[in-house]
């Protein structure tokens, strides 16, 4: 690991507005256990952050021994702000079925989601009415986002039954770019995997989609400092793999092919080419069948 990739990390961190202590003691209660035909379900409550109380969920391989290999999975937006972490275990009209929490027990990992603020059990104020007050206190929406995700490896790498060594993350639309960054941020994550969001910041800029996301996505001064392909070779030599749909506005195709061009160029110099993938369809802003098949394999190949 390079030093210049320790400082950009740090830089980039910088950009996400005041943050709480990443030192801060993440503790947690436990609400309930299920057993579910396909895995066993925790229902959580983690303190990540001193301010709102984060419900999460984990699921597991029922019967399960061992230290689990472990998906952080994101959950997506939508203008879905009832849905949150039970994108998990419910799915959602844009992925494929069965929903991912029975996916990938199934094929022997754990994993683990939480509602993002404003969504799920953290619903009640609007999306616009929660980032106006946070950039009054000079905090920043996706930062705080971002710093929950962060936080909630923390206390994945506590448990006895993760294997630290073995983290993955995933997730589509928000969550896919929620993947990205993590994975940039946080070298603990091993793997990951976008869908349907490696969106060229500036090649949104120019075929003007910029109201194609949401409010939550903007980072003050971000442009200044780094590009997407920037925030994404930090992930290099890490296996990451894109999918993205041709006809999706949010990932204009120009953008797409500026980021591959860059990612190849990454891994290559990180010695690693096998380990980048970008793979495009002609759908737009969903998962498909052949998505899903990618993603399996990616998984059980690198994970």
């Amino acid at each position: 690991m390079s030093n210049s990739s320790e400082e950009r990390r740090k830089e980039l961190y910088g950009l996400l507005g005041d943050l709480p202590d990443r030192n801060r003691e993440v503790t947690v209660m436990r609400i309930a256990q299920e057993e579910r035909e396909a895995y066993t379900l925790e229902k959580l409550v983690l303190d990540l952050n001193g301010i709102d109380p984060v419900p999460v969920y984990f699921v597991r391989p029922k019967n399960a021994n061992g230290k689990l290999p472990v998906v952080l999975y994101n959950h997506a937006h939508g203008g879905d702000y009832g849905l949150g972490k039970d994108e998990l275990i419910n799915g959602r009209d844009s992925l494929q079925h069965p929903p991912y929490a029975e996916v990938l027990t199934q094929r022997g990992y754990a994993a683990l989601c939480i509602d993002a603020w404003i969504f799920g059990e953290r619903g009640g104020r609007s999306e616009t009415e929660t980032f106006k007050q946070m950039l009054w206190y000079g905090q920043v929406m996706w930062g705080l986002m971002v710093y929950d995700n962060l936080r909630a490896v923390d206390y994945l790498v506590s448990r006895p039954d993760v294997d630290p060594d073995r983290i993955g993350t995933m997730g589509i639309s928000m969550g896919s770019t929620m993947a990205w960054w993590m994975a940039a941020l946080d070298t603990r994550i091993k793997i990951c995997i976008d869908l349907c969001c490696l969106t060229d910041y500036h090649t949104l800029i120019s075929t003007r989609g910029l109201d194609c996301h949401s409010v939550y996505y903007y980072v003050p001064s971000l442009l200044k400092h780094f590009t997407t392909s920037q925030i994404n070779a930090l992930i290099a030599p890490r296996p990451h793999l894109s999918l993205a749909g041709n006809f999706d506005p949010l990932t204009p195709p120009a953008g797409l092919d500026k980021i591959d061009d860059e990612l190849r160029q990454a891994y290559q110099e990180a010695g690693s080419p096998s380990a980048w993938r970008l793979l495009r369809y002609n759908t737009g802003h969903f998962e498909t069948a052949a998505m899903r098949m990618e993603i399996c394999s990616f998984l059980d190949r690198w994970l």
